[in-house]
């Protein structure tokens, strides 16, 4: 692998831990101001927004519509990018939201939860890269890395969705 591409892989795992000491090292506020409590809600719909421009990317390129797919990865890549900055303002000002959930559904939700954190962890670089690929017009290493960056992008988005649902509705 070139240089370049394990300085992009470098860069992509050094940003989140840099991100998450920055929400963790400052004190959080006395009161989370009312327009932060929305920040989950909102969260929830950029991830089911990526989950359906990931879907329809990967549709338009099975179909060779390739302008279609680099728009659709974009806007995946515009999605979770706002997350991103969003839920680390939330967690920044709430803080982290315990499950209340008992029995079986604890142990369904820590599984979702665990797995999504950590595939997150290491999505992050993967998706730098494999656009990166795509950028510098090395398209054979970009499909390689996409049938891998895809699936993990695809259930990082949608488990994000599910753990909100399942903080919301109280199971």
């Amino acid at each position: 692998m070139p240089r370049r591409n394990y300085l992009v892989l470098i860069l992509g795992f050094l940003v989140p831990i840099v991100l998450l000491g920055f929400i963790y090292s400052f004190p959080k506020p006395e009161v989370t101001p009312s327009w932060a409590m929305a920040l989950p809600g909102f969260n929830a719909s950029m991830n089911t927004l990526c989950c359906l421009f990931l879907i329809t990317g990967y549709v338009m390129i099975r179909k060779g519509n390739k302008r279609a797919h680099v728009t659709m990865m974009l806007s995946a890549l515009g999605c979770s990018f706002i997350f991103l900055i969003s839920y680390l303002t939330y967690h920044h000002f709430h803080g982290d939201t315990p499950f209340q959930g008992q029995g079986k559904v604890r142990v369904v939700y820590f599984f979702i939860l665990i797995s999504h954190i950590l595939l997150s962890a290491i999505n992050f670089p993967m998706i730098l890269l494999t656009i990166f690929l795509a950028w510098k017009k090395d398209y054979e290493s970009h499909r390689r890395w996409a049938k891998w960056t895809f699936p993990i992008w695809l259930y990082v988005s949608s488990t994000g969705v599910l753990i909100y649902l399942m903080l919301k509705i109280k199971i």
